[in-house]
Order: C-alpha cells, then sequence, then structure tokens
C-alpha cells in the first residue's frame, strides 16, 4: 500500500457517502457506497483471504481513492447509480445490455391521446404500459386494440379541438381512426375509449369486461344494435388479448421476478415481467465475467441499474436469496415509485413456483450460452493452431497484431494496428496513427513509419516499466505480439522488416496478405503460401486483415471530414471558428449552407450583412 493511500485511510469519515476507486493512470475502476465511509473502504485493505478473485484483483490496482460524503445512505445509492452509469468502472458489475425496451405510450397528456410503439420513457404526463420483451409483442397488441379501439396514431396537431375538417388519412377510411382531426368524434366519447384501453394495457381485463358486458345488455335492451355489436367486438378483442398471457396468480398484482444462475465465467439474470396478475413478458440478462461475483453484489448491482431509469417499477419484486441492502434499496424503489416497493423471498406457494420457474429459464439459458461460447472459442482457438501449422511457428500466436495504411491521393495518410488476442478483435488495444514523415501516396513508406512508431514506443515503455518494477501489460504499447500482419505483399513486408531491424526486433514472425488472390508471404520464402480457401487460418486472416482495413478507413474518413469542413469555410473572409459552429448549427452540412439564401444567411446570429453576402458569393460563383 503505497503512502498517499495509508493517509487517507486514516483520515475517512464515519459517515455516508460514495467511495470511487482508481489505478495509477488515474482511471476511475470501481465504485461503491456504504453507510461508513470509514469501515466500508477500511475493509478492502485489511487483508485479502475473504475477498473474491475479482475483488482482490481490484484492491491489487487501487492507487488512490476519492470520496463524496451525503446526507443519508439513500443519497449514496443515489449518487452511485448516477456516477456508476457515467463512468461504467471496470470492477462493477454492469449492464451491458443497453437495449431499451418497447413500451405502448398513450399520450394522455394530450386532448386527443394517441397510441404509440416507443422505446424511450419519458415524464412528460404521458402513461406507458410494458415493459414488453419484442416488438413483435407490441405490434401484436397494438393492432389488436386498434380493431376495436379506433384511436390515433397520428402527429397532427387536434390539441385545439375538434371542428378543423382536415382532409382524414388512411386509417379514418379503413375504420381504425374515429378521426378527431375532422372533428367527427366528441371529447368525452373519444376519452372514455381512452380509459377502457389503459384499463386493457393494465391487465385489468375483468373489470372491463364486466364493464362492456353490462353497457351491451343495456345498449341490446335499448334496440340500439349497432352500439351492441360494437360493444361485443370490443369484448371479443379483450378475450384474445387477455388469452395470451399466463395467469401467474389471482390477486391482480403486479411483480417482478428475478432469477440469478451463475457459471465459471458468466451470469444470466432472468425476468419475468407479471402484470396485473398475467406473464406479461421474460428477458435473459447476460453478465459477463460475474461467475465468481457473490450473489448479494450481482443482485444489487443488476437492481439499482435496471431500476434506475425505469419509469415504471412493480409493487412487488421477487428474489431467489436475501441481500444485506434489502432495506436501502426497498426505500429507493419505494421514492421512485411513490408509493410502497416490497422485495421478498418466498419459501412456499406460488410465488416459490413462478421463481422456481424463472431460476430454471436461467439455468438453460446460461448453458446455452456457455455451450455456444465453448464452440466459438474452440473454432477461432483451432484458427490459431492451424495458422502456426501453416507458418512453421515455434509458438501459437495468441496475440496477432496487423497494420494497414489508407489515403486518398497522398491527403490525410493514416495508419491502423488491430488486436486480435485468441483470434478474436480486442479492441481496446487497437491504435491509429497519422503518418508524419512520408509525402505522398507511398504505402511502402507509411507502412515502414507505424510499424517503427509503434514498436519504439513498445520498448520505451517496457524500459520504463522495468525499472518500474510493473507489469509489461500496464503500458499501451508494452505487449509485443506473436505474429505480425501487413496488409499487402512483399513491398509492404520488406518495408516493415527494415523497421524492425532498427529496433532489433527482425526476430517477431511476420507476414503480408495481398488482397487479390489471397496470397500469403512470408520473409524467407520467394513464393507465396496459397491457403485453401475453406481453412480456418486463412478466414482469421482475412478478418483480421478485414478489420485492419477498415479500422483505417474509418479513421481517414474521419480526417478527411473534418478537413473539407475546415478548408471550406476557413477560405471565406469573416467566418472564424464561432461564426462556423453557428452556421453549421442552423444549417447541419456543408451542402445546405451551399443552397442557403442571402435572406436565410443573414437571419443566422452572429453574422452580419457583409459576412452573409460573403458567404453566399463564395458558393454562388457564376
Amino acid at each position: 500500500m503505497n503512502k498517499v493511500l495509508e493517509g487517507k485511510l486514516n483520515i475517512l469519515p464515519d459517515q455516508p457517502g460514495v467511495y470511487i476507486m482508481k489505478d495509477k493512470l488515474g482511471n476511475i475502476i470501481y465504485i461503491g457506497k456504504a453507510i461508513s465511509l470509514k469501515n466500508r473502504v477500511k475493509q478492502y485493505f485489511n487483508g485479502s483471504s475473504g475477498h473474491s478473485p475479482k475483488v482482490r484483483a481490484m484492491v491489487n490496482n487501487i492507487h488512490d481513492f476519492e470520496y463524496i460524503i451525503t446526507d443519508s445512505e439513500l443519497e449514496a445509492l443515489i449518487l452511485e447509480c448516477n456516477l456508476i452509469k457515467k463512468y461504467m468502472p471496470k470492477y462493477n458489475v454492469l449492464l451491458k445490455d443497453d437495449k431499451n425496451y418497447p413500451y405502448i405510450k398513450v399520450t394522455v397528456n394530450e386532448s386527443y391521446p394517441r397510441l404509440l410503439l416507443t422505446r424511450r420513457v419519458e415524464e412528460d404526463g404521458a402513461k406507458y404500459f410494458g415493459p414488453y420483451t419484442s416488438m413483435g409483442a407490441v405490434r401484436e397488441t397494438i393492432e389488436a386494440l386498434r380493431k376495436v379501439y379506433p384511436i390515433r396514431t397520428c402527429n397532427r396537431k387536434v390539441d385545439r379541438g375538434v371542428g378543423n375538417k382536415d382532409r382524414p388519412c388512411l386509417n379514418y377510411h379503413i375504420k381504425q381512426c374515429l378521426a378527431p382531426c375532422r372533428g367527427d368524434v366528441d371529447r368525452k366519447e373519444y376519452n372514455q375509449i381512452i380509459k377502457e384501453v389503459c384499463l386493457v394495457l393494465g391487465g385489468k381485463y375483468d373489470k372491463l369486461q364486466k364493464q362492456l358486458e353490462a353497457e351491451m345488455e343495456e345498449a341490446a335492451a335499448q334496440l340500439n344494435f349497432e352500439r351492441a355489436a360494437l360493444l361485443r367486438d370490443r369484448i371479443a378483442a379483450l378475450k384474445v388479448i387477455s388469452q395470451k398471457q399466463k395467469i401467474i396468480n389471482s390477486t391482480l398484482e403486479d411483480r417482478d421476478v428475478i432469477a440469478l444462475a451463475q457459471g465459471q465465467q458468466d451470469s444470466v439474470v432472468q425476468m419475468f415481467f407479471i402484470r396485473g396478475g398475467k406473464l406479461l413478458g421474460s428477458q435473459h440478462i447476460l453478465l459477463d465475467n460475474t461467475g465468481s461475483v457473490d450473489y448479494q453484489e450481482v443482485i444489487s448491482s443488476f437492481i439499482k441499474q435496471f431500476y434506475m431509469d425505469t419509469l415504471f417499477i412493480p409493487r412487488e419484486i421477487i428474489l431467489q436469496r436475501d441481500i444485506d441492502e434489502i432495506q436501502i434499496i426497498e426505500r429507493w424503489l419505494s421514492w421512485k415509485k411513490g408509493s410502497r416497493v416490497y422485495i421478498k423471498i418466498p419459501k412456499r406457494g406460488d410465488k416459490k413456483k413462478i421463481l422456481e420457474m424463472a431460476v430454471k429459464n436461467a439455468v438453460d439459458v446460461l448453458n446455452g450460452i456457455s455451450l455456444k461460447k465453448e464452440g466459438e472459442r474452440a473454432r477461432t482457438i483451432g484458427a490459431v493452431y492451424r495458422l502456426q501449422e501453416h507458418l512453421n511457428l515455434d509458438k501459437p500466436p495468441f496475440r496477432i497484431e496487423a497494420f494497414d495504411i489508407s489515403n486518398i491521393q497522398g491527403t490525410n495518410a493514416v495508419g491502423s494496428m488491430v488486436v486480435f488476442i485468441d483470434g478474436k478483435p480486442a479492441k481496446k488495444h487497437y491504435r491509429r496513427f497519422k503518418i508524419k514523415s512520408v509525402d505522398g501516396p507511398d504505402d511502402f513508406a507509411s507502412i515502414g513509419e507505424v510499424v517503427f512508431r509503434r514498436f519504439r514506443r513498445g520498448l520505451d515503455e517496457r524500459e520504463r516499466l522495468k525499472k518500474e518494477g510493473r507489469d509489461m501489460g500496464e503500458g499501451k504499447f508494452s505487449q509485443l505480439p506473436d505474429l505480425i500482419v501487413i496488409d499487402g505483399g512483399k513491398g509492404q513486408l520488406t518495408s516493415a522488416l527494415r523497421s524492425l531491424e532498427m529496433l532489433g526486433l527482425e526476430d517477431i514472425p511476420m507476414l503480408g496478405l495481398a488482397e487479390e488472390f489471397e496470397e500469403v508471404y512470408i520473409l524467407d520464402s520467394k513464393q507465396p503460401i496459397i491457403l485453401p480457401e475453406d481453412d480456418t487460418a486463412l478466414h482469421l486472416l482475412q478478418r483480421i486483415r478485414d478489420e485492419a482495413h477498415r479500422f483505417a478507413i474509418t479513421y481517414h474518413r474521419s480526417l478527411r471530414g473534418k478537413d473539407i469542413k475546415r478548408s471550406v469555410l476557413d477560405e471565406i473572409p469573416g467566418v472564424g471558428a464561432k461564426r462556423k459552429k453557428a452556421l453549421l448549427r442552423a444549417f447541419n452540412s456543408i451542402e445546405e449552407i451551399k443552397k442557403a439564401t442571402f435572406q436565410q444567411l443573414e437571419k443566422i446570429e452572429g453574422i452580419d450583412k457583409r459576412t452573409a453576402l460573403n458567404i453566399y458569393n463564395y458558393f454562388n460563383k457564376s
């Protein structure tokens, strides 16, 4: 433990708050909360025998920490959630599935509400129903509802009231919209329909069905057979929608069931969404590298991240086992919902049965994912060993680095370096280079420069890390590859070799892959190696080469795009950085600025008449 850490540990306050762990580079690697910062943070450094492997690895990487004192544990929990979402620390359990679940939105904040499908839940006064677990399920539900509840889905402005007599859209003619834009429906009648739709979406089928049956009988008694037929169709549609959802319990409550299955490496959370006593849907979420993490930490982290941005929170959440943070999480969820939320661990009965079903699903999903990963790993590792055989290498090329050059007529020349570890892309190790020493389109010289700069930097880092007694894997360039792949043929390969020889690294195996005939060039052979088209080693080399090319092209295009914007606007007298921003903000692109009239340009904030005229004349030269 360094002296900075030791000093900070001695002055930690005995108060609630959030602690932020950092590594030697100042990167945030873990964020947690505590009732007592003093007690919680010290626990990490008071012996490692009780720590999980992941916690031990995290503690070994702590170089410094910060903390924020809060007024309460609840405030600390809220701050912790926000900071984890912002920084995504390496050692926190993270929900990498950032998919927003689909919801059905009823815009009750509008005079004539609409029925919409959305993935964004906002605090805008609308009602949201869900989450659903597939877009198909949402569309099917909306379609079934609109057959008997013809409410609008368009963006027309009808909030000012009926009577505008606008020309109705196709939905009106196929009887899937009442066309409030025409003024053909009374607002009170329309809002009654909306109330019924909300009851359906809220799972209150029985209540609505009884209400509709009573209204149908009354309409029939009054000989209003058209109204009775309409109500009959609504009851039939209601039965179709309700029958698609499995009845879980008779209490008609909203609850989420959360089950966790943990393997050697990963974990799977299986969720069941129960609304109004019926199973609305289910979803599984993979949590990478959490197999050895304590159940309590995984579930606590999952609940906090999952419900942080969820507008709808059920009255009850069911878990397999108790967690230490259960009371504070209940308080937080209740605060978010605005009413009491309970976390239960059932021992018997219907709740236990549905939990066991969720656990079984989680285990099945985890087994399936594990088998798939094992198969993929076997294929990729197999390709690595095949490559070793073809190239007669001393050891398998577990770390492969590939280099490519991108330029158009010598402008904005760039180089890319991509890294594959165990046959899979390791994107955090990718690097980009601007070509500095080469004028014009010279791929040979450019590849030589990039290779030299990469390995010169690597040798410098290795020397520094050695002096500091640190691991060679801590630097950005300090790890050396088992194999170098150059996009190109013998010429590019020779240029790269000269750079390695200058650094004393000519023993690193290297090959060139020529795109036209997929020929593999190696240094000690005059003839290229032709690998079979179905060989997994060739497929691996092609993936690596294509990825290096993609990465280089993407970087080149971004630089070229910036250069185009800069070269065009900077040539116009009177247009500086502020005016350039104002123009791009107003017109979004150079093409739109070209099309603008003098009057449009003059209206832009910060653009005077003279500058507007300069811009207009520049793009409208005769």
